[in-house]
This record gives structure tokens, sequence and C-alpha cells, in this order.
């Protein structure tokens, strides 16, 4: 299962396997079960995760009190609260495994002592942060300039066969519409095919 860790951050940077080794030994592995909360609002988040199984929701609730889902996590992703992680604030999202999953953590003070121990490591997360941050741009442009026929559309493409594995709430959480409204988009694509 570290295998699919070292891919993921040979994208970014080049590690040999001594200097792999080394990177991994603070990772933690957890199993978390389907419903089980990785991350309270409240709550200070201290890690990052990175998903070998199983998918994870990261949302908050609106001032409605509805879910709003801002990513879902899948095998090769990863999640945290980044503003709690960083600004050690109390966290405003949530964060809950939709599946049993299996999941290698790594505490905020590991990351540091990674980053005085290996300077590769400063650069693979500056790098993926980069990246995460264009990601947010692309779903702030996303859910305020397109209409939620494209919004879902894109949500095929980002995430191939997650439809199936999550329910249609979630999905229209994602969205930020009703599940109805998903329905009626489902609904005639389908009749357009």
């Amino acid at each position: 299962m570290p295998d699919l860790l070292y891919k993921n951050i040979s994208n970014y940077v080049n590690l040999s396997q001594e200097d792999f080794n080394q990177f991994k030994k603070p990772f933690e592995y957890r199993k978390f079960t389907k419903k089980e909360i990785v991350l309270k609002e409240g709550d200070y988040c201290n890690f990052e995760g990175f998903v070998l199984t199983g998918c994870f929701k990261v949302y908050y609730l609106n001032e409605n009190g509805l879910e709003q889902t801002l990513y879902f996590a899948v095998e090769g992703w990863w999640i945290t609260d980044i503003d709690s992680l960083i600004n050690t604030v109390p966290s405003i999202l949530n964060i809950e495994a939709l599946e049993d999953s299996e999941v290698l953590m790594i505490s905020r003070k590991d990351k540091e002592n990674l980053y005085k121990t290996m300077p590769q490591i400063e650069k693979l997360f500056r790098i993926m942060n980069q990246k995460s941050s264009v990601a947010l741009q692309r779903r702030i442009l996303s859910l305020t300039g397109k209409t939620a026929d494209k919004r879902y559309l894109e949500f095929l493409e980002k995430y191939p066969g997650l439809e199936q594995r999550i329910t249609q709430q979630q999905v229209a959480s994602y969205l930020g519409i009703t599940h109805e409204f998903l329905s009626k988009i489902r609904r005639k694509m389908s009749l357009e095919k």
C-alpha cells in the first residue's frame, strides 16, 4: 500500500528508495469504518492523511444546517483542514469516511521534522499546496460561473466511477444543488444520449 504513496509523491519529486523509507517512517496507518468521523467541526486538525483505500467527504454545514461538500477524497488523495492545520484554529470542516477506508496519517509536528531533515519534502508539499490552490480556484470558478449541468459533467470527469460509490444526495451536495434537481439533470442527459 505504501507503493501508492510512493507513486503519488513521485509525481512531484524524485526520492530514492532509501529517502522514501525515511519519509514514510512517521506516517501512522489508520483504518476508518464507514460513517466514522475523522475530523469534527470545532476540533483542531493536526494531521494530513493520504488515502490508501476508501472514500471520504470533506464538508461543512452552511448557515441553514445543510451539508456543503468541498471535495471527495478517494485512493491517492489527501485529507486535511489546511486552515486549521496551518493556523491552529478550530476546524470549520468535517471529514467523514463514506466507506471502510485505510489512511496513512502524518502529524503536523512530524511533517515539520521531515522539512528539517529532508529538504525535498518541503518542496513536495509546496508543489502539492500549489496544485491544491489551483484546484480550489477552479472549484470556486465552477461553482460561481457554470451551470449545474456543466458542474455535473466536471464532477463525472474529475471523479470517474465515484458516482456509483456515493449517494445522489452527496453528489448534489458537492454540486451545490438539491438531489431533485440532480435527478432532472441526469434524466435530461440520458434523453440526450
